[in-house]
């Protein structure tokens, strides 16, 4: 079996070589990033309730594909072991496996678009907004699973360590997702006004854009050849095995965690317009803190899982120390802007003409975003040793240690607001005071090395356990 070859450049596991993988995540998560920012951004132009239904329905969207997100993301992980092993006709098949669950999945969620109905407005969400909701969701709904094809994708190509590709493929669906959106949410170019409309046509069109430029990498002649494609167009037993039994917890993970954010978001949203419109400002620029430290997470599974497979464990410590030094370099920009200019961050989501309820909102959510920047670098943190944890099999670990983060944090919030008449900043200081706290135990359970008997299950056998076993510096 032929190893991959060894990029004699620099030291595996190196900063250097984290930078060369995980910048691209970075920068691709960052254009995911500011496509939902633009579209909230560009609603909030017409409308706090818009802009607020943007985030409800966004969110309630991604909620109902969750798992299967989760379940395809270990896609990257399974990949990069059979990379890392060198084998690479079983990675380029492993990704098809992954296509195939999206396949599957895609007309069960999009029977889901019609059947909302007024489930949003018996969340306590105001009517208003509440239709708003409805029809965002129904049309992310429609196209969900383009984004699994995407997810599909994106996992071979990080698998592989050519995240440059994913970069590309990010920059087209935000350039189109924002030229379209721009065109139909105000009626631009000889087109109605569409409002809400035009900002989930926004995101189908972006969506497609991208998934193109993944397919067409996929196919040029060069990765066909290096990687077998059209003999991995088959259904393999056991390849979606380990698909389905180390990317379950991944995936219900995912599902347990959103579902508790969502009820974070409910809780703030119920509490009327004020609060909904200063909660969704303070998340959309949560999000801007939180998907390119995910980016970095993907990086630290890619190379751990690359080492995991190629039975090179000092690698693979010295891959998740290169995304910790990344994490608190991304830190020590985002936390000075938090902290020191939340008013004028707030401000860009002014509407275009008064409106009292962005007015009285503003100065609250300048509070809660002023809290956000404590905990910044926790989040880092938890990505990092969560995203290193995968990469060497130990998913249900971390799936147990991440949802009973989630749903503690639910809990706090829930308890604070309901039984404690808390304002909506003191519940959020107290989720903010758990979560700086929150990387604890995933640092314990790497530092322990117990997610090495894991890792021992997921490369193929017949390779010497000499570089795997010992102990790694």
């Amino acid at each position: 079996m032929n190893m991959p070859e060894k990029d004699c450049t620099y030291e595996t596991g190196t900063v250097r070589e984290m930078v060369s993988v995980a910048l691209p995540m970075v920068v691709s998560l960052s254009c995911d990033t500011l496509m939902i920012f633009t579209n909230r951004l560009f609603l909030a132009k017409i409308s706090p309730d818009a802009m607020n239904a943007a985030m409800g329905g966004g969110i309630a969207a991604f909620q109902c594909s969750s798992f299967f997100v989760g379940l395809i993301g270990f896609t990257t992980a399974l990949v990069a072991q059979q990379y890392g092993a060198g084998d690479r006709v079983r990675a380029s098949r492993a990704a098809f496996q992954a296509m195939l669950v999206a396949l599957a999945v895609w007309p069960l969620l999009a029977c889901l678009a019609p059947l909302s109905g007024t489930a949003f407005e018996g969340m306590g969400i105001g009517p208003g907004q509440a239709r708003l909701q409805e029809e965002y969701f129904s049309i992310l709904m429609l196209g969900s699973g383009l984004n699994l094809l995407r997810g599909a994708l994106n996992g071979f190509f990080c698998g592989i360590g050519r995240t440059q590709v994913v970069m590309l493929s990010a920059f087209a669906a935000l350039v189109i997702n924002g030229l379209v959106s721009w065109v139909l949410i105000f009626g631009h170019l000889g087109f109605a006004p569409m409002g809400i409309t035009g900002a989930g046509l926004g995101v189908i069109l972006g969506t497609t854009a991208g998934l193109a430029v993944l397919f067409g990498s996929y196919f040029l002649r060069a990765n066909r050849r290096e990687f077998h494609v059209a003999s991995s167009f088959k259904y393999d037993s056991g390849l979606m095995g380990s698909l389905f039994r180390y990317g379950y917890p991944s995936g219900l993970e995912l599902m347990l965690n959103l579902l508790a954010f969502n009820v974070i978001v409910v809780l703030l949203h119920s509490r009327g317009q004020v609060t909904a419109t200063a909660a969704t400002i303070l998340f959309n620029w949560d999000l801007i803190s939180f998907l390119p430290l995910v980016g970095m997470e993907i990086g630290v599974t890619s190379l751990v899982g690359r080492y995991v497979g190629a039975r090179d464990l000092n690698a693979a410590h010295r891959a998740t120390r290169s995304g910790l030094k990344m994490t608190w370099a991304f830190a020590a920009i985002v936390i000075p802007f938090f902290a020191g200019f939340p008013d004028l961050l707030v401000g860009l989501f002014k509407p275009l003409a008064a409106d009292p309820v962005f007015e009285e909102a503003a100065p609250l959510a300048c509070s809660l975003l002023r809290l956000t920047a404590l905990y910044v670098v926790s989040n880092g943190l938890l990505l990092v040793y969560a995203g290193a944890l995968r990469g060497a099999g130990d998913t249900f670990f971390t799936m147990i240690i991440t949802v009973g983060l989630h749903w503690v944090l639910a809990a706090g919030m829930y308890l604070a607001m309901k039984h404690m008449d808390a304002t909506p900043a003191q519940a959020w200081a107290l989720v903010v005071g758990i979560f700086v706290f929150s990387p604890l135990l995933l640092w314990l359970r790497w530092r322990s090395g117990g997610w090495q008997k894991k890792a021992a299950g997921l490369v193929p056998e017949g390779m010497e356990m000499e570089r795997f076993t010992g102990q790694a510096k």
